[in-house]
């Protein structure tokens, strides 16, 4: 698919064929995380 979006997560970078990715608004943006990341989202880095 030539001109294919890129589909990768804000907060880390990982491409969609390493992880699940759901989509959230940040900043007045729609954007994309993993789940991986989502967690941090919800309750901050510690």
């Amino acid at each position: 698919m030539q001109g294919a979006k890129e589909i990768k997560c804000f907060v880390c970078g990982t491409t969609d064929k390493e992880r699940v990715y759901l989509p959230c608004v940040h900043e007045g943006e729609e954007k994309l995380v993993c789940v991986r990341c989502l967690p941090i989202l919800i309750h901050g880095a510690h």
